[in-house]
């Protein structure tokens, strides 16, 4: 794998950091911008409608430069977003800093995952982009422990100010380790948006959001869930997310390793074992070591399902920015569905409910997935002879 791959990586993990500052730092945040934490919680809705909303018009425009250019004038607007959110004086101008960091973000995944992929043979995308979201899942385990970490001990803003400098580190790796590679064909013009009237690249992107839903579903309420349901203290809990994180980190490398040569085969069988560990989850979450071990099983198979995810997309698709970027916006959506009717589902059903949303739409995910599971199966050795015999006889 060149070494440029990881390089991509580290970009992403400083991105996914930010992202989930806001949730470690609630409390702080509001007294500071002296507002409430439930409007704190929307800087999260914030960023994630900015994602899924503002990252393919973004790309639109960074897909005609270089993609190291284009990579790189992006570091600088989600610099510009972390710094703006470490100097906020009030609430209004915290939301345009989301604002302005989720849609840097989300075009950064998708050139990211571009880049990578023209940097390895066909045969090796799968591994690449699972080595490029490692960072995804480093991210999730680590981003947001270290960020928490920093805000209460110097303040929440220095939070913002530490994710501001491994920006700029992160940007200069890139300057120094990314080749100078060509823009892509057709970049973000017409050559990428005419894969949008393929009806498999549709039914692609329709699992993707179904996967992810399903597992944030679980996922937006593991805390509550823990405490609450299982009975865990509240000293525990951060050990225990600890562990989803690594799990996802494994998961993620083994998905990355098989994704090219049985893209299929490994998001059928992830959508059946998630379907296992959430309704398992749901059915014993008052059982403590039942509880961690589904929890764990859906951190194995939930979001590390992205890098079959992304080469079923790209096969559908193509291998550019506008599609990868797209992709990432329904991937978005899958995390924005999951986590809000979830939280919908708890005042009326219980804690317990997430987690039989998640099973359902992990159920729903795995019909989308039958067309391509069926196209993909080798034909009948009858019909093979039959093709055959055609063919000889035409000569």
């Amino acid at each position: 794998m060149p070494r440029a791959v990881p390089l991509l990586a580290f970009g992403i993990f400083a991105m996914v950091s930010s992202e989930f500052v806001v949730a470690g730092l609630m409390p702080q945040m509001a007294d500071g911008l002296h507002t409430t934490v439930p409007r704190i919680g929307y800087l999260i809705t914030a960023f994630a409608a900015a994602m899924a909303f503002g990252g393919p018009p973004a790309v639109l425009l960074a897909g005609r430069l270089r993609p190291r250019a284009a990579l790189l004038v992006l570091f600088a607007v989600f610099l510009a977003g972390n710094v703006l959110a470490a100097v906020a004086p009030s609430y209004p101008v915290m939301v345009a800093a989301r604002i302005i960091t989720g849609i840097a973000s989300q075009a950064f995944f998708g050139l990211a995952i571009t880049t990578a992929v023209r940097l390895v043979p066909a045969e090796r995308r799968g591994r690449a982009v699972g080595v490029v979201l490692n960072g995804l899942m480093v991210g999730t385990l680590l981003g947001m422990p270290l960020s928490t970490l920093v805000g209460e001990r110097f303040g929440w803003r220095a939070a913002f100010w530490t994710i501001s400098a491994l920006t700029l580190l992160a940007a200069a790796v890139t300057r120094a380790g990314l080749p100078d590679l060509d823009p892509a064909t057709g970049g973000a013009t017409g050559g990428d948006r005419s894969a949008f009237g393929r009806p498999r690249l549709w039914l692609a992107l329709t699992t993707s959001t179904l996967i992810i839903g399903a597992t944030f579903a679980a996922f937006s309420y593991l805390n509550p869930i823990l405490t609450e349901v299982s009975g865990f203290s509240t000293g525990t809990v951060p050990l225990l997310l600890v562990a989803y994180g690594a799990a996802t980190v494994v998961g993620n490398t083994i998905v990355g390793r098989l994704a090219d040569r049985h893209t299929m085969s490994v998001q059928l069988a992830g959508l059946l074992l998630n379907i296992g560990f959430l309704t398992g989850f749901a059915l014993l979450a008052d059982v403590p070591a039942a509880a961690v071990a589904f929890m764990l099983g859906i951190g194995l198979v939930g979001v590390t399902m992205n890098p079959a995810m992304a080469t079923r997309v790209q096969r559908a698709g193509n291998t550019g920015p506008l599609v990868n970027t797209v992709h990432s916006s329904f991937i978005t959506g899958g995390v924005i569905v999951g986590s809000s009717v979830g939280g919908a589902l708890i005042g009326g059903y219980g804690l317990r409910a997430p987690l039989w949303l998640g099973a359902v739409l992990a159920v729903l995910g795995l019909l989308t997935l039958l067309p391509d599971v069926r196209r993909a199966r080798p034909a009948p050795v009858a019909a093979v002879a039959a093709v055959e015999v055609e063919r000889v006889e035409g000569r």
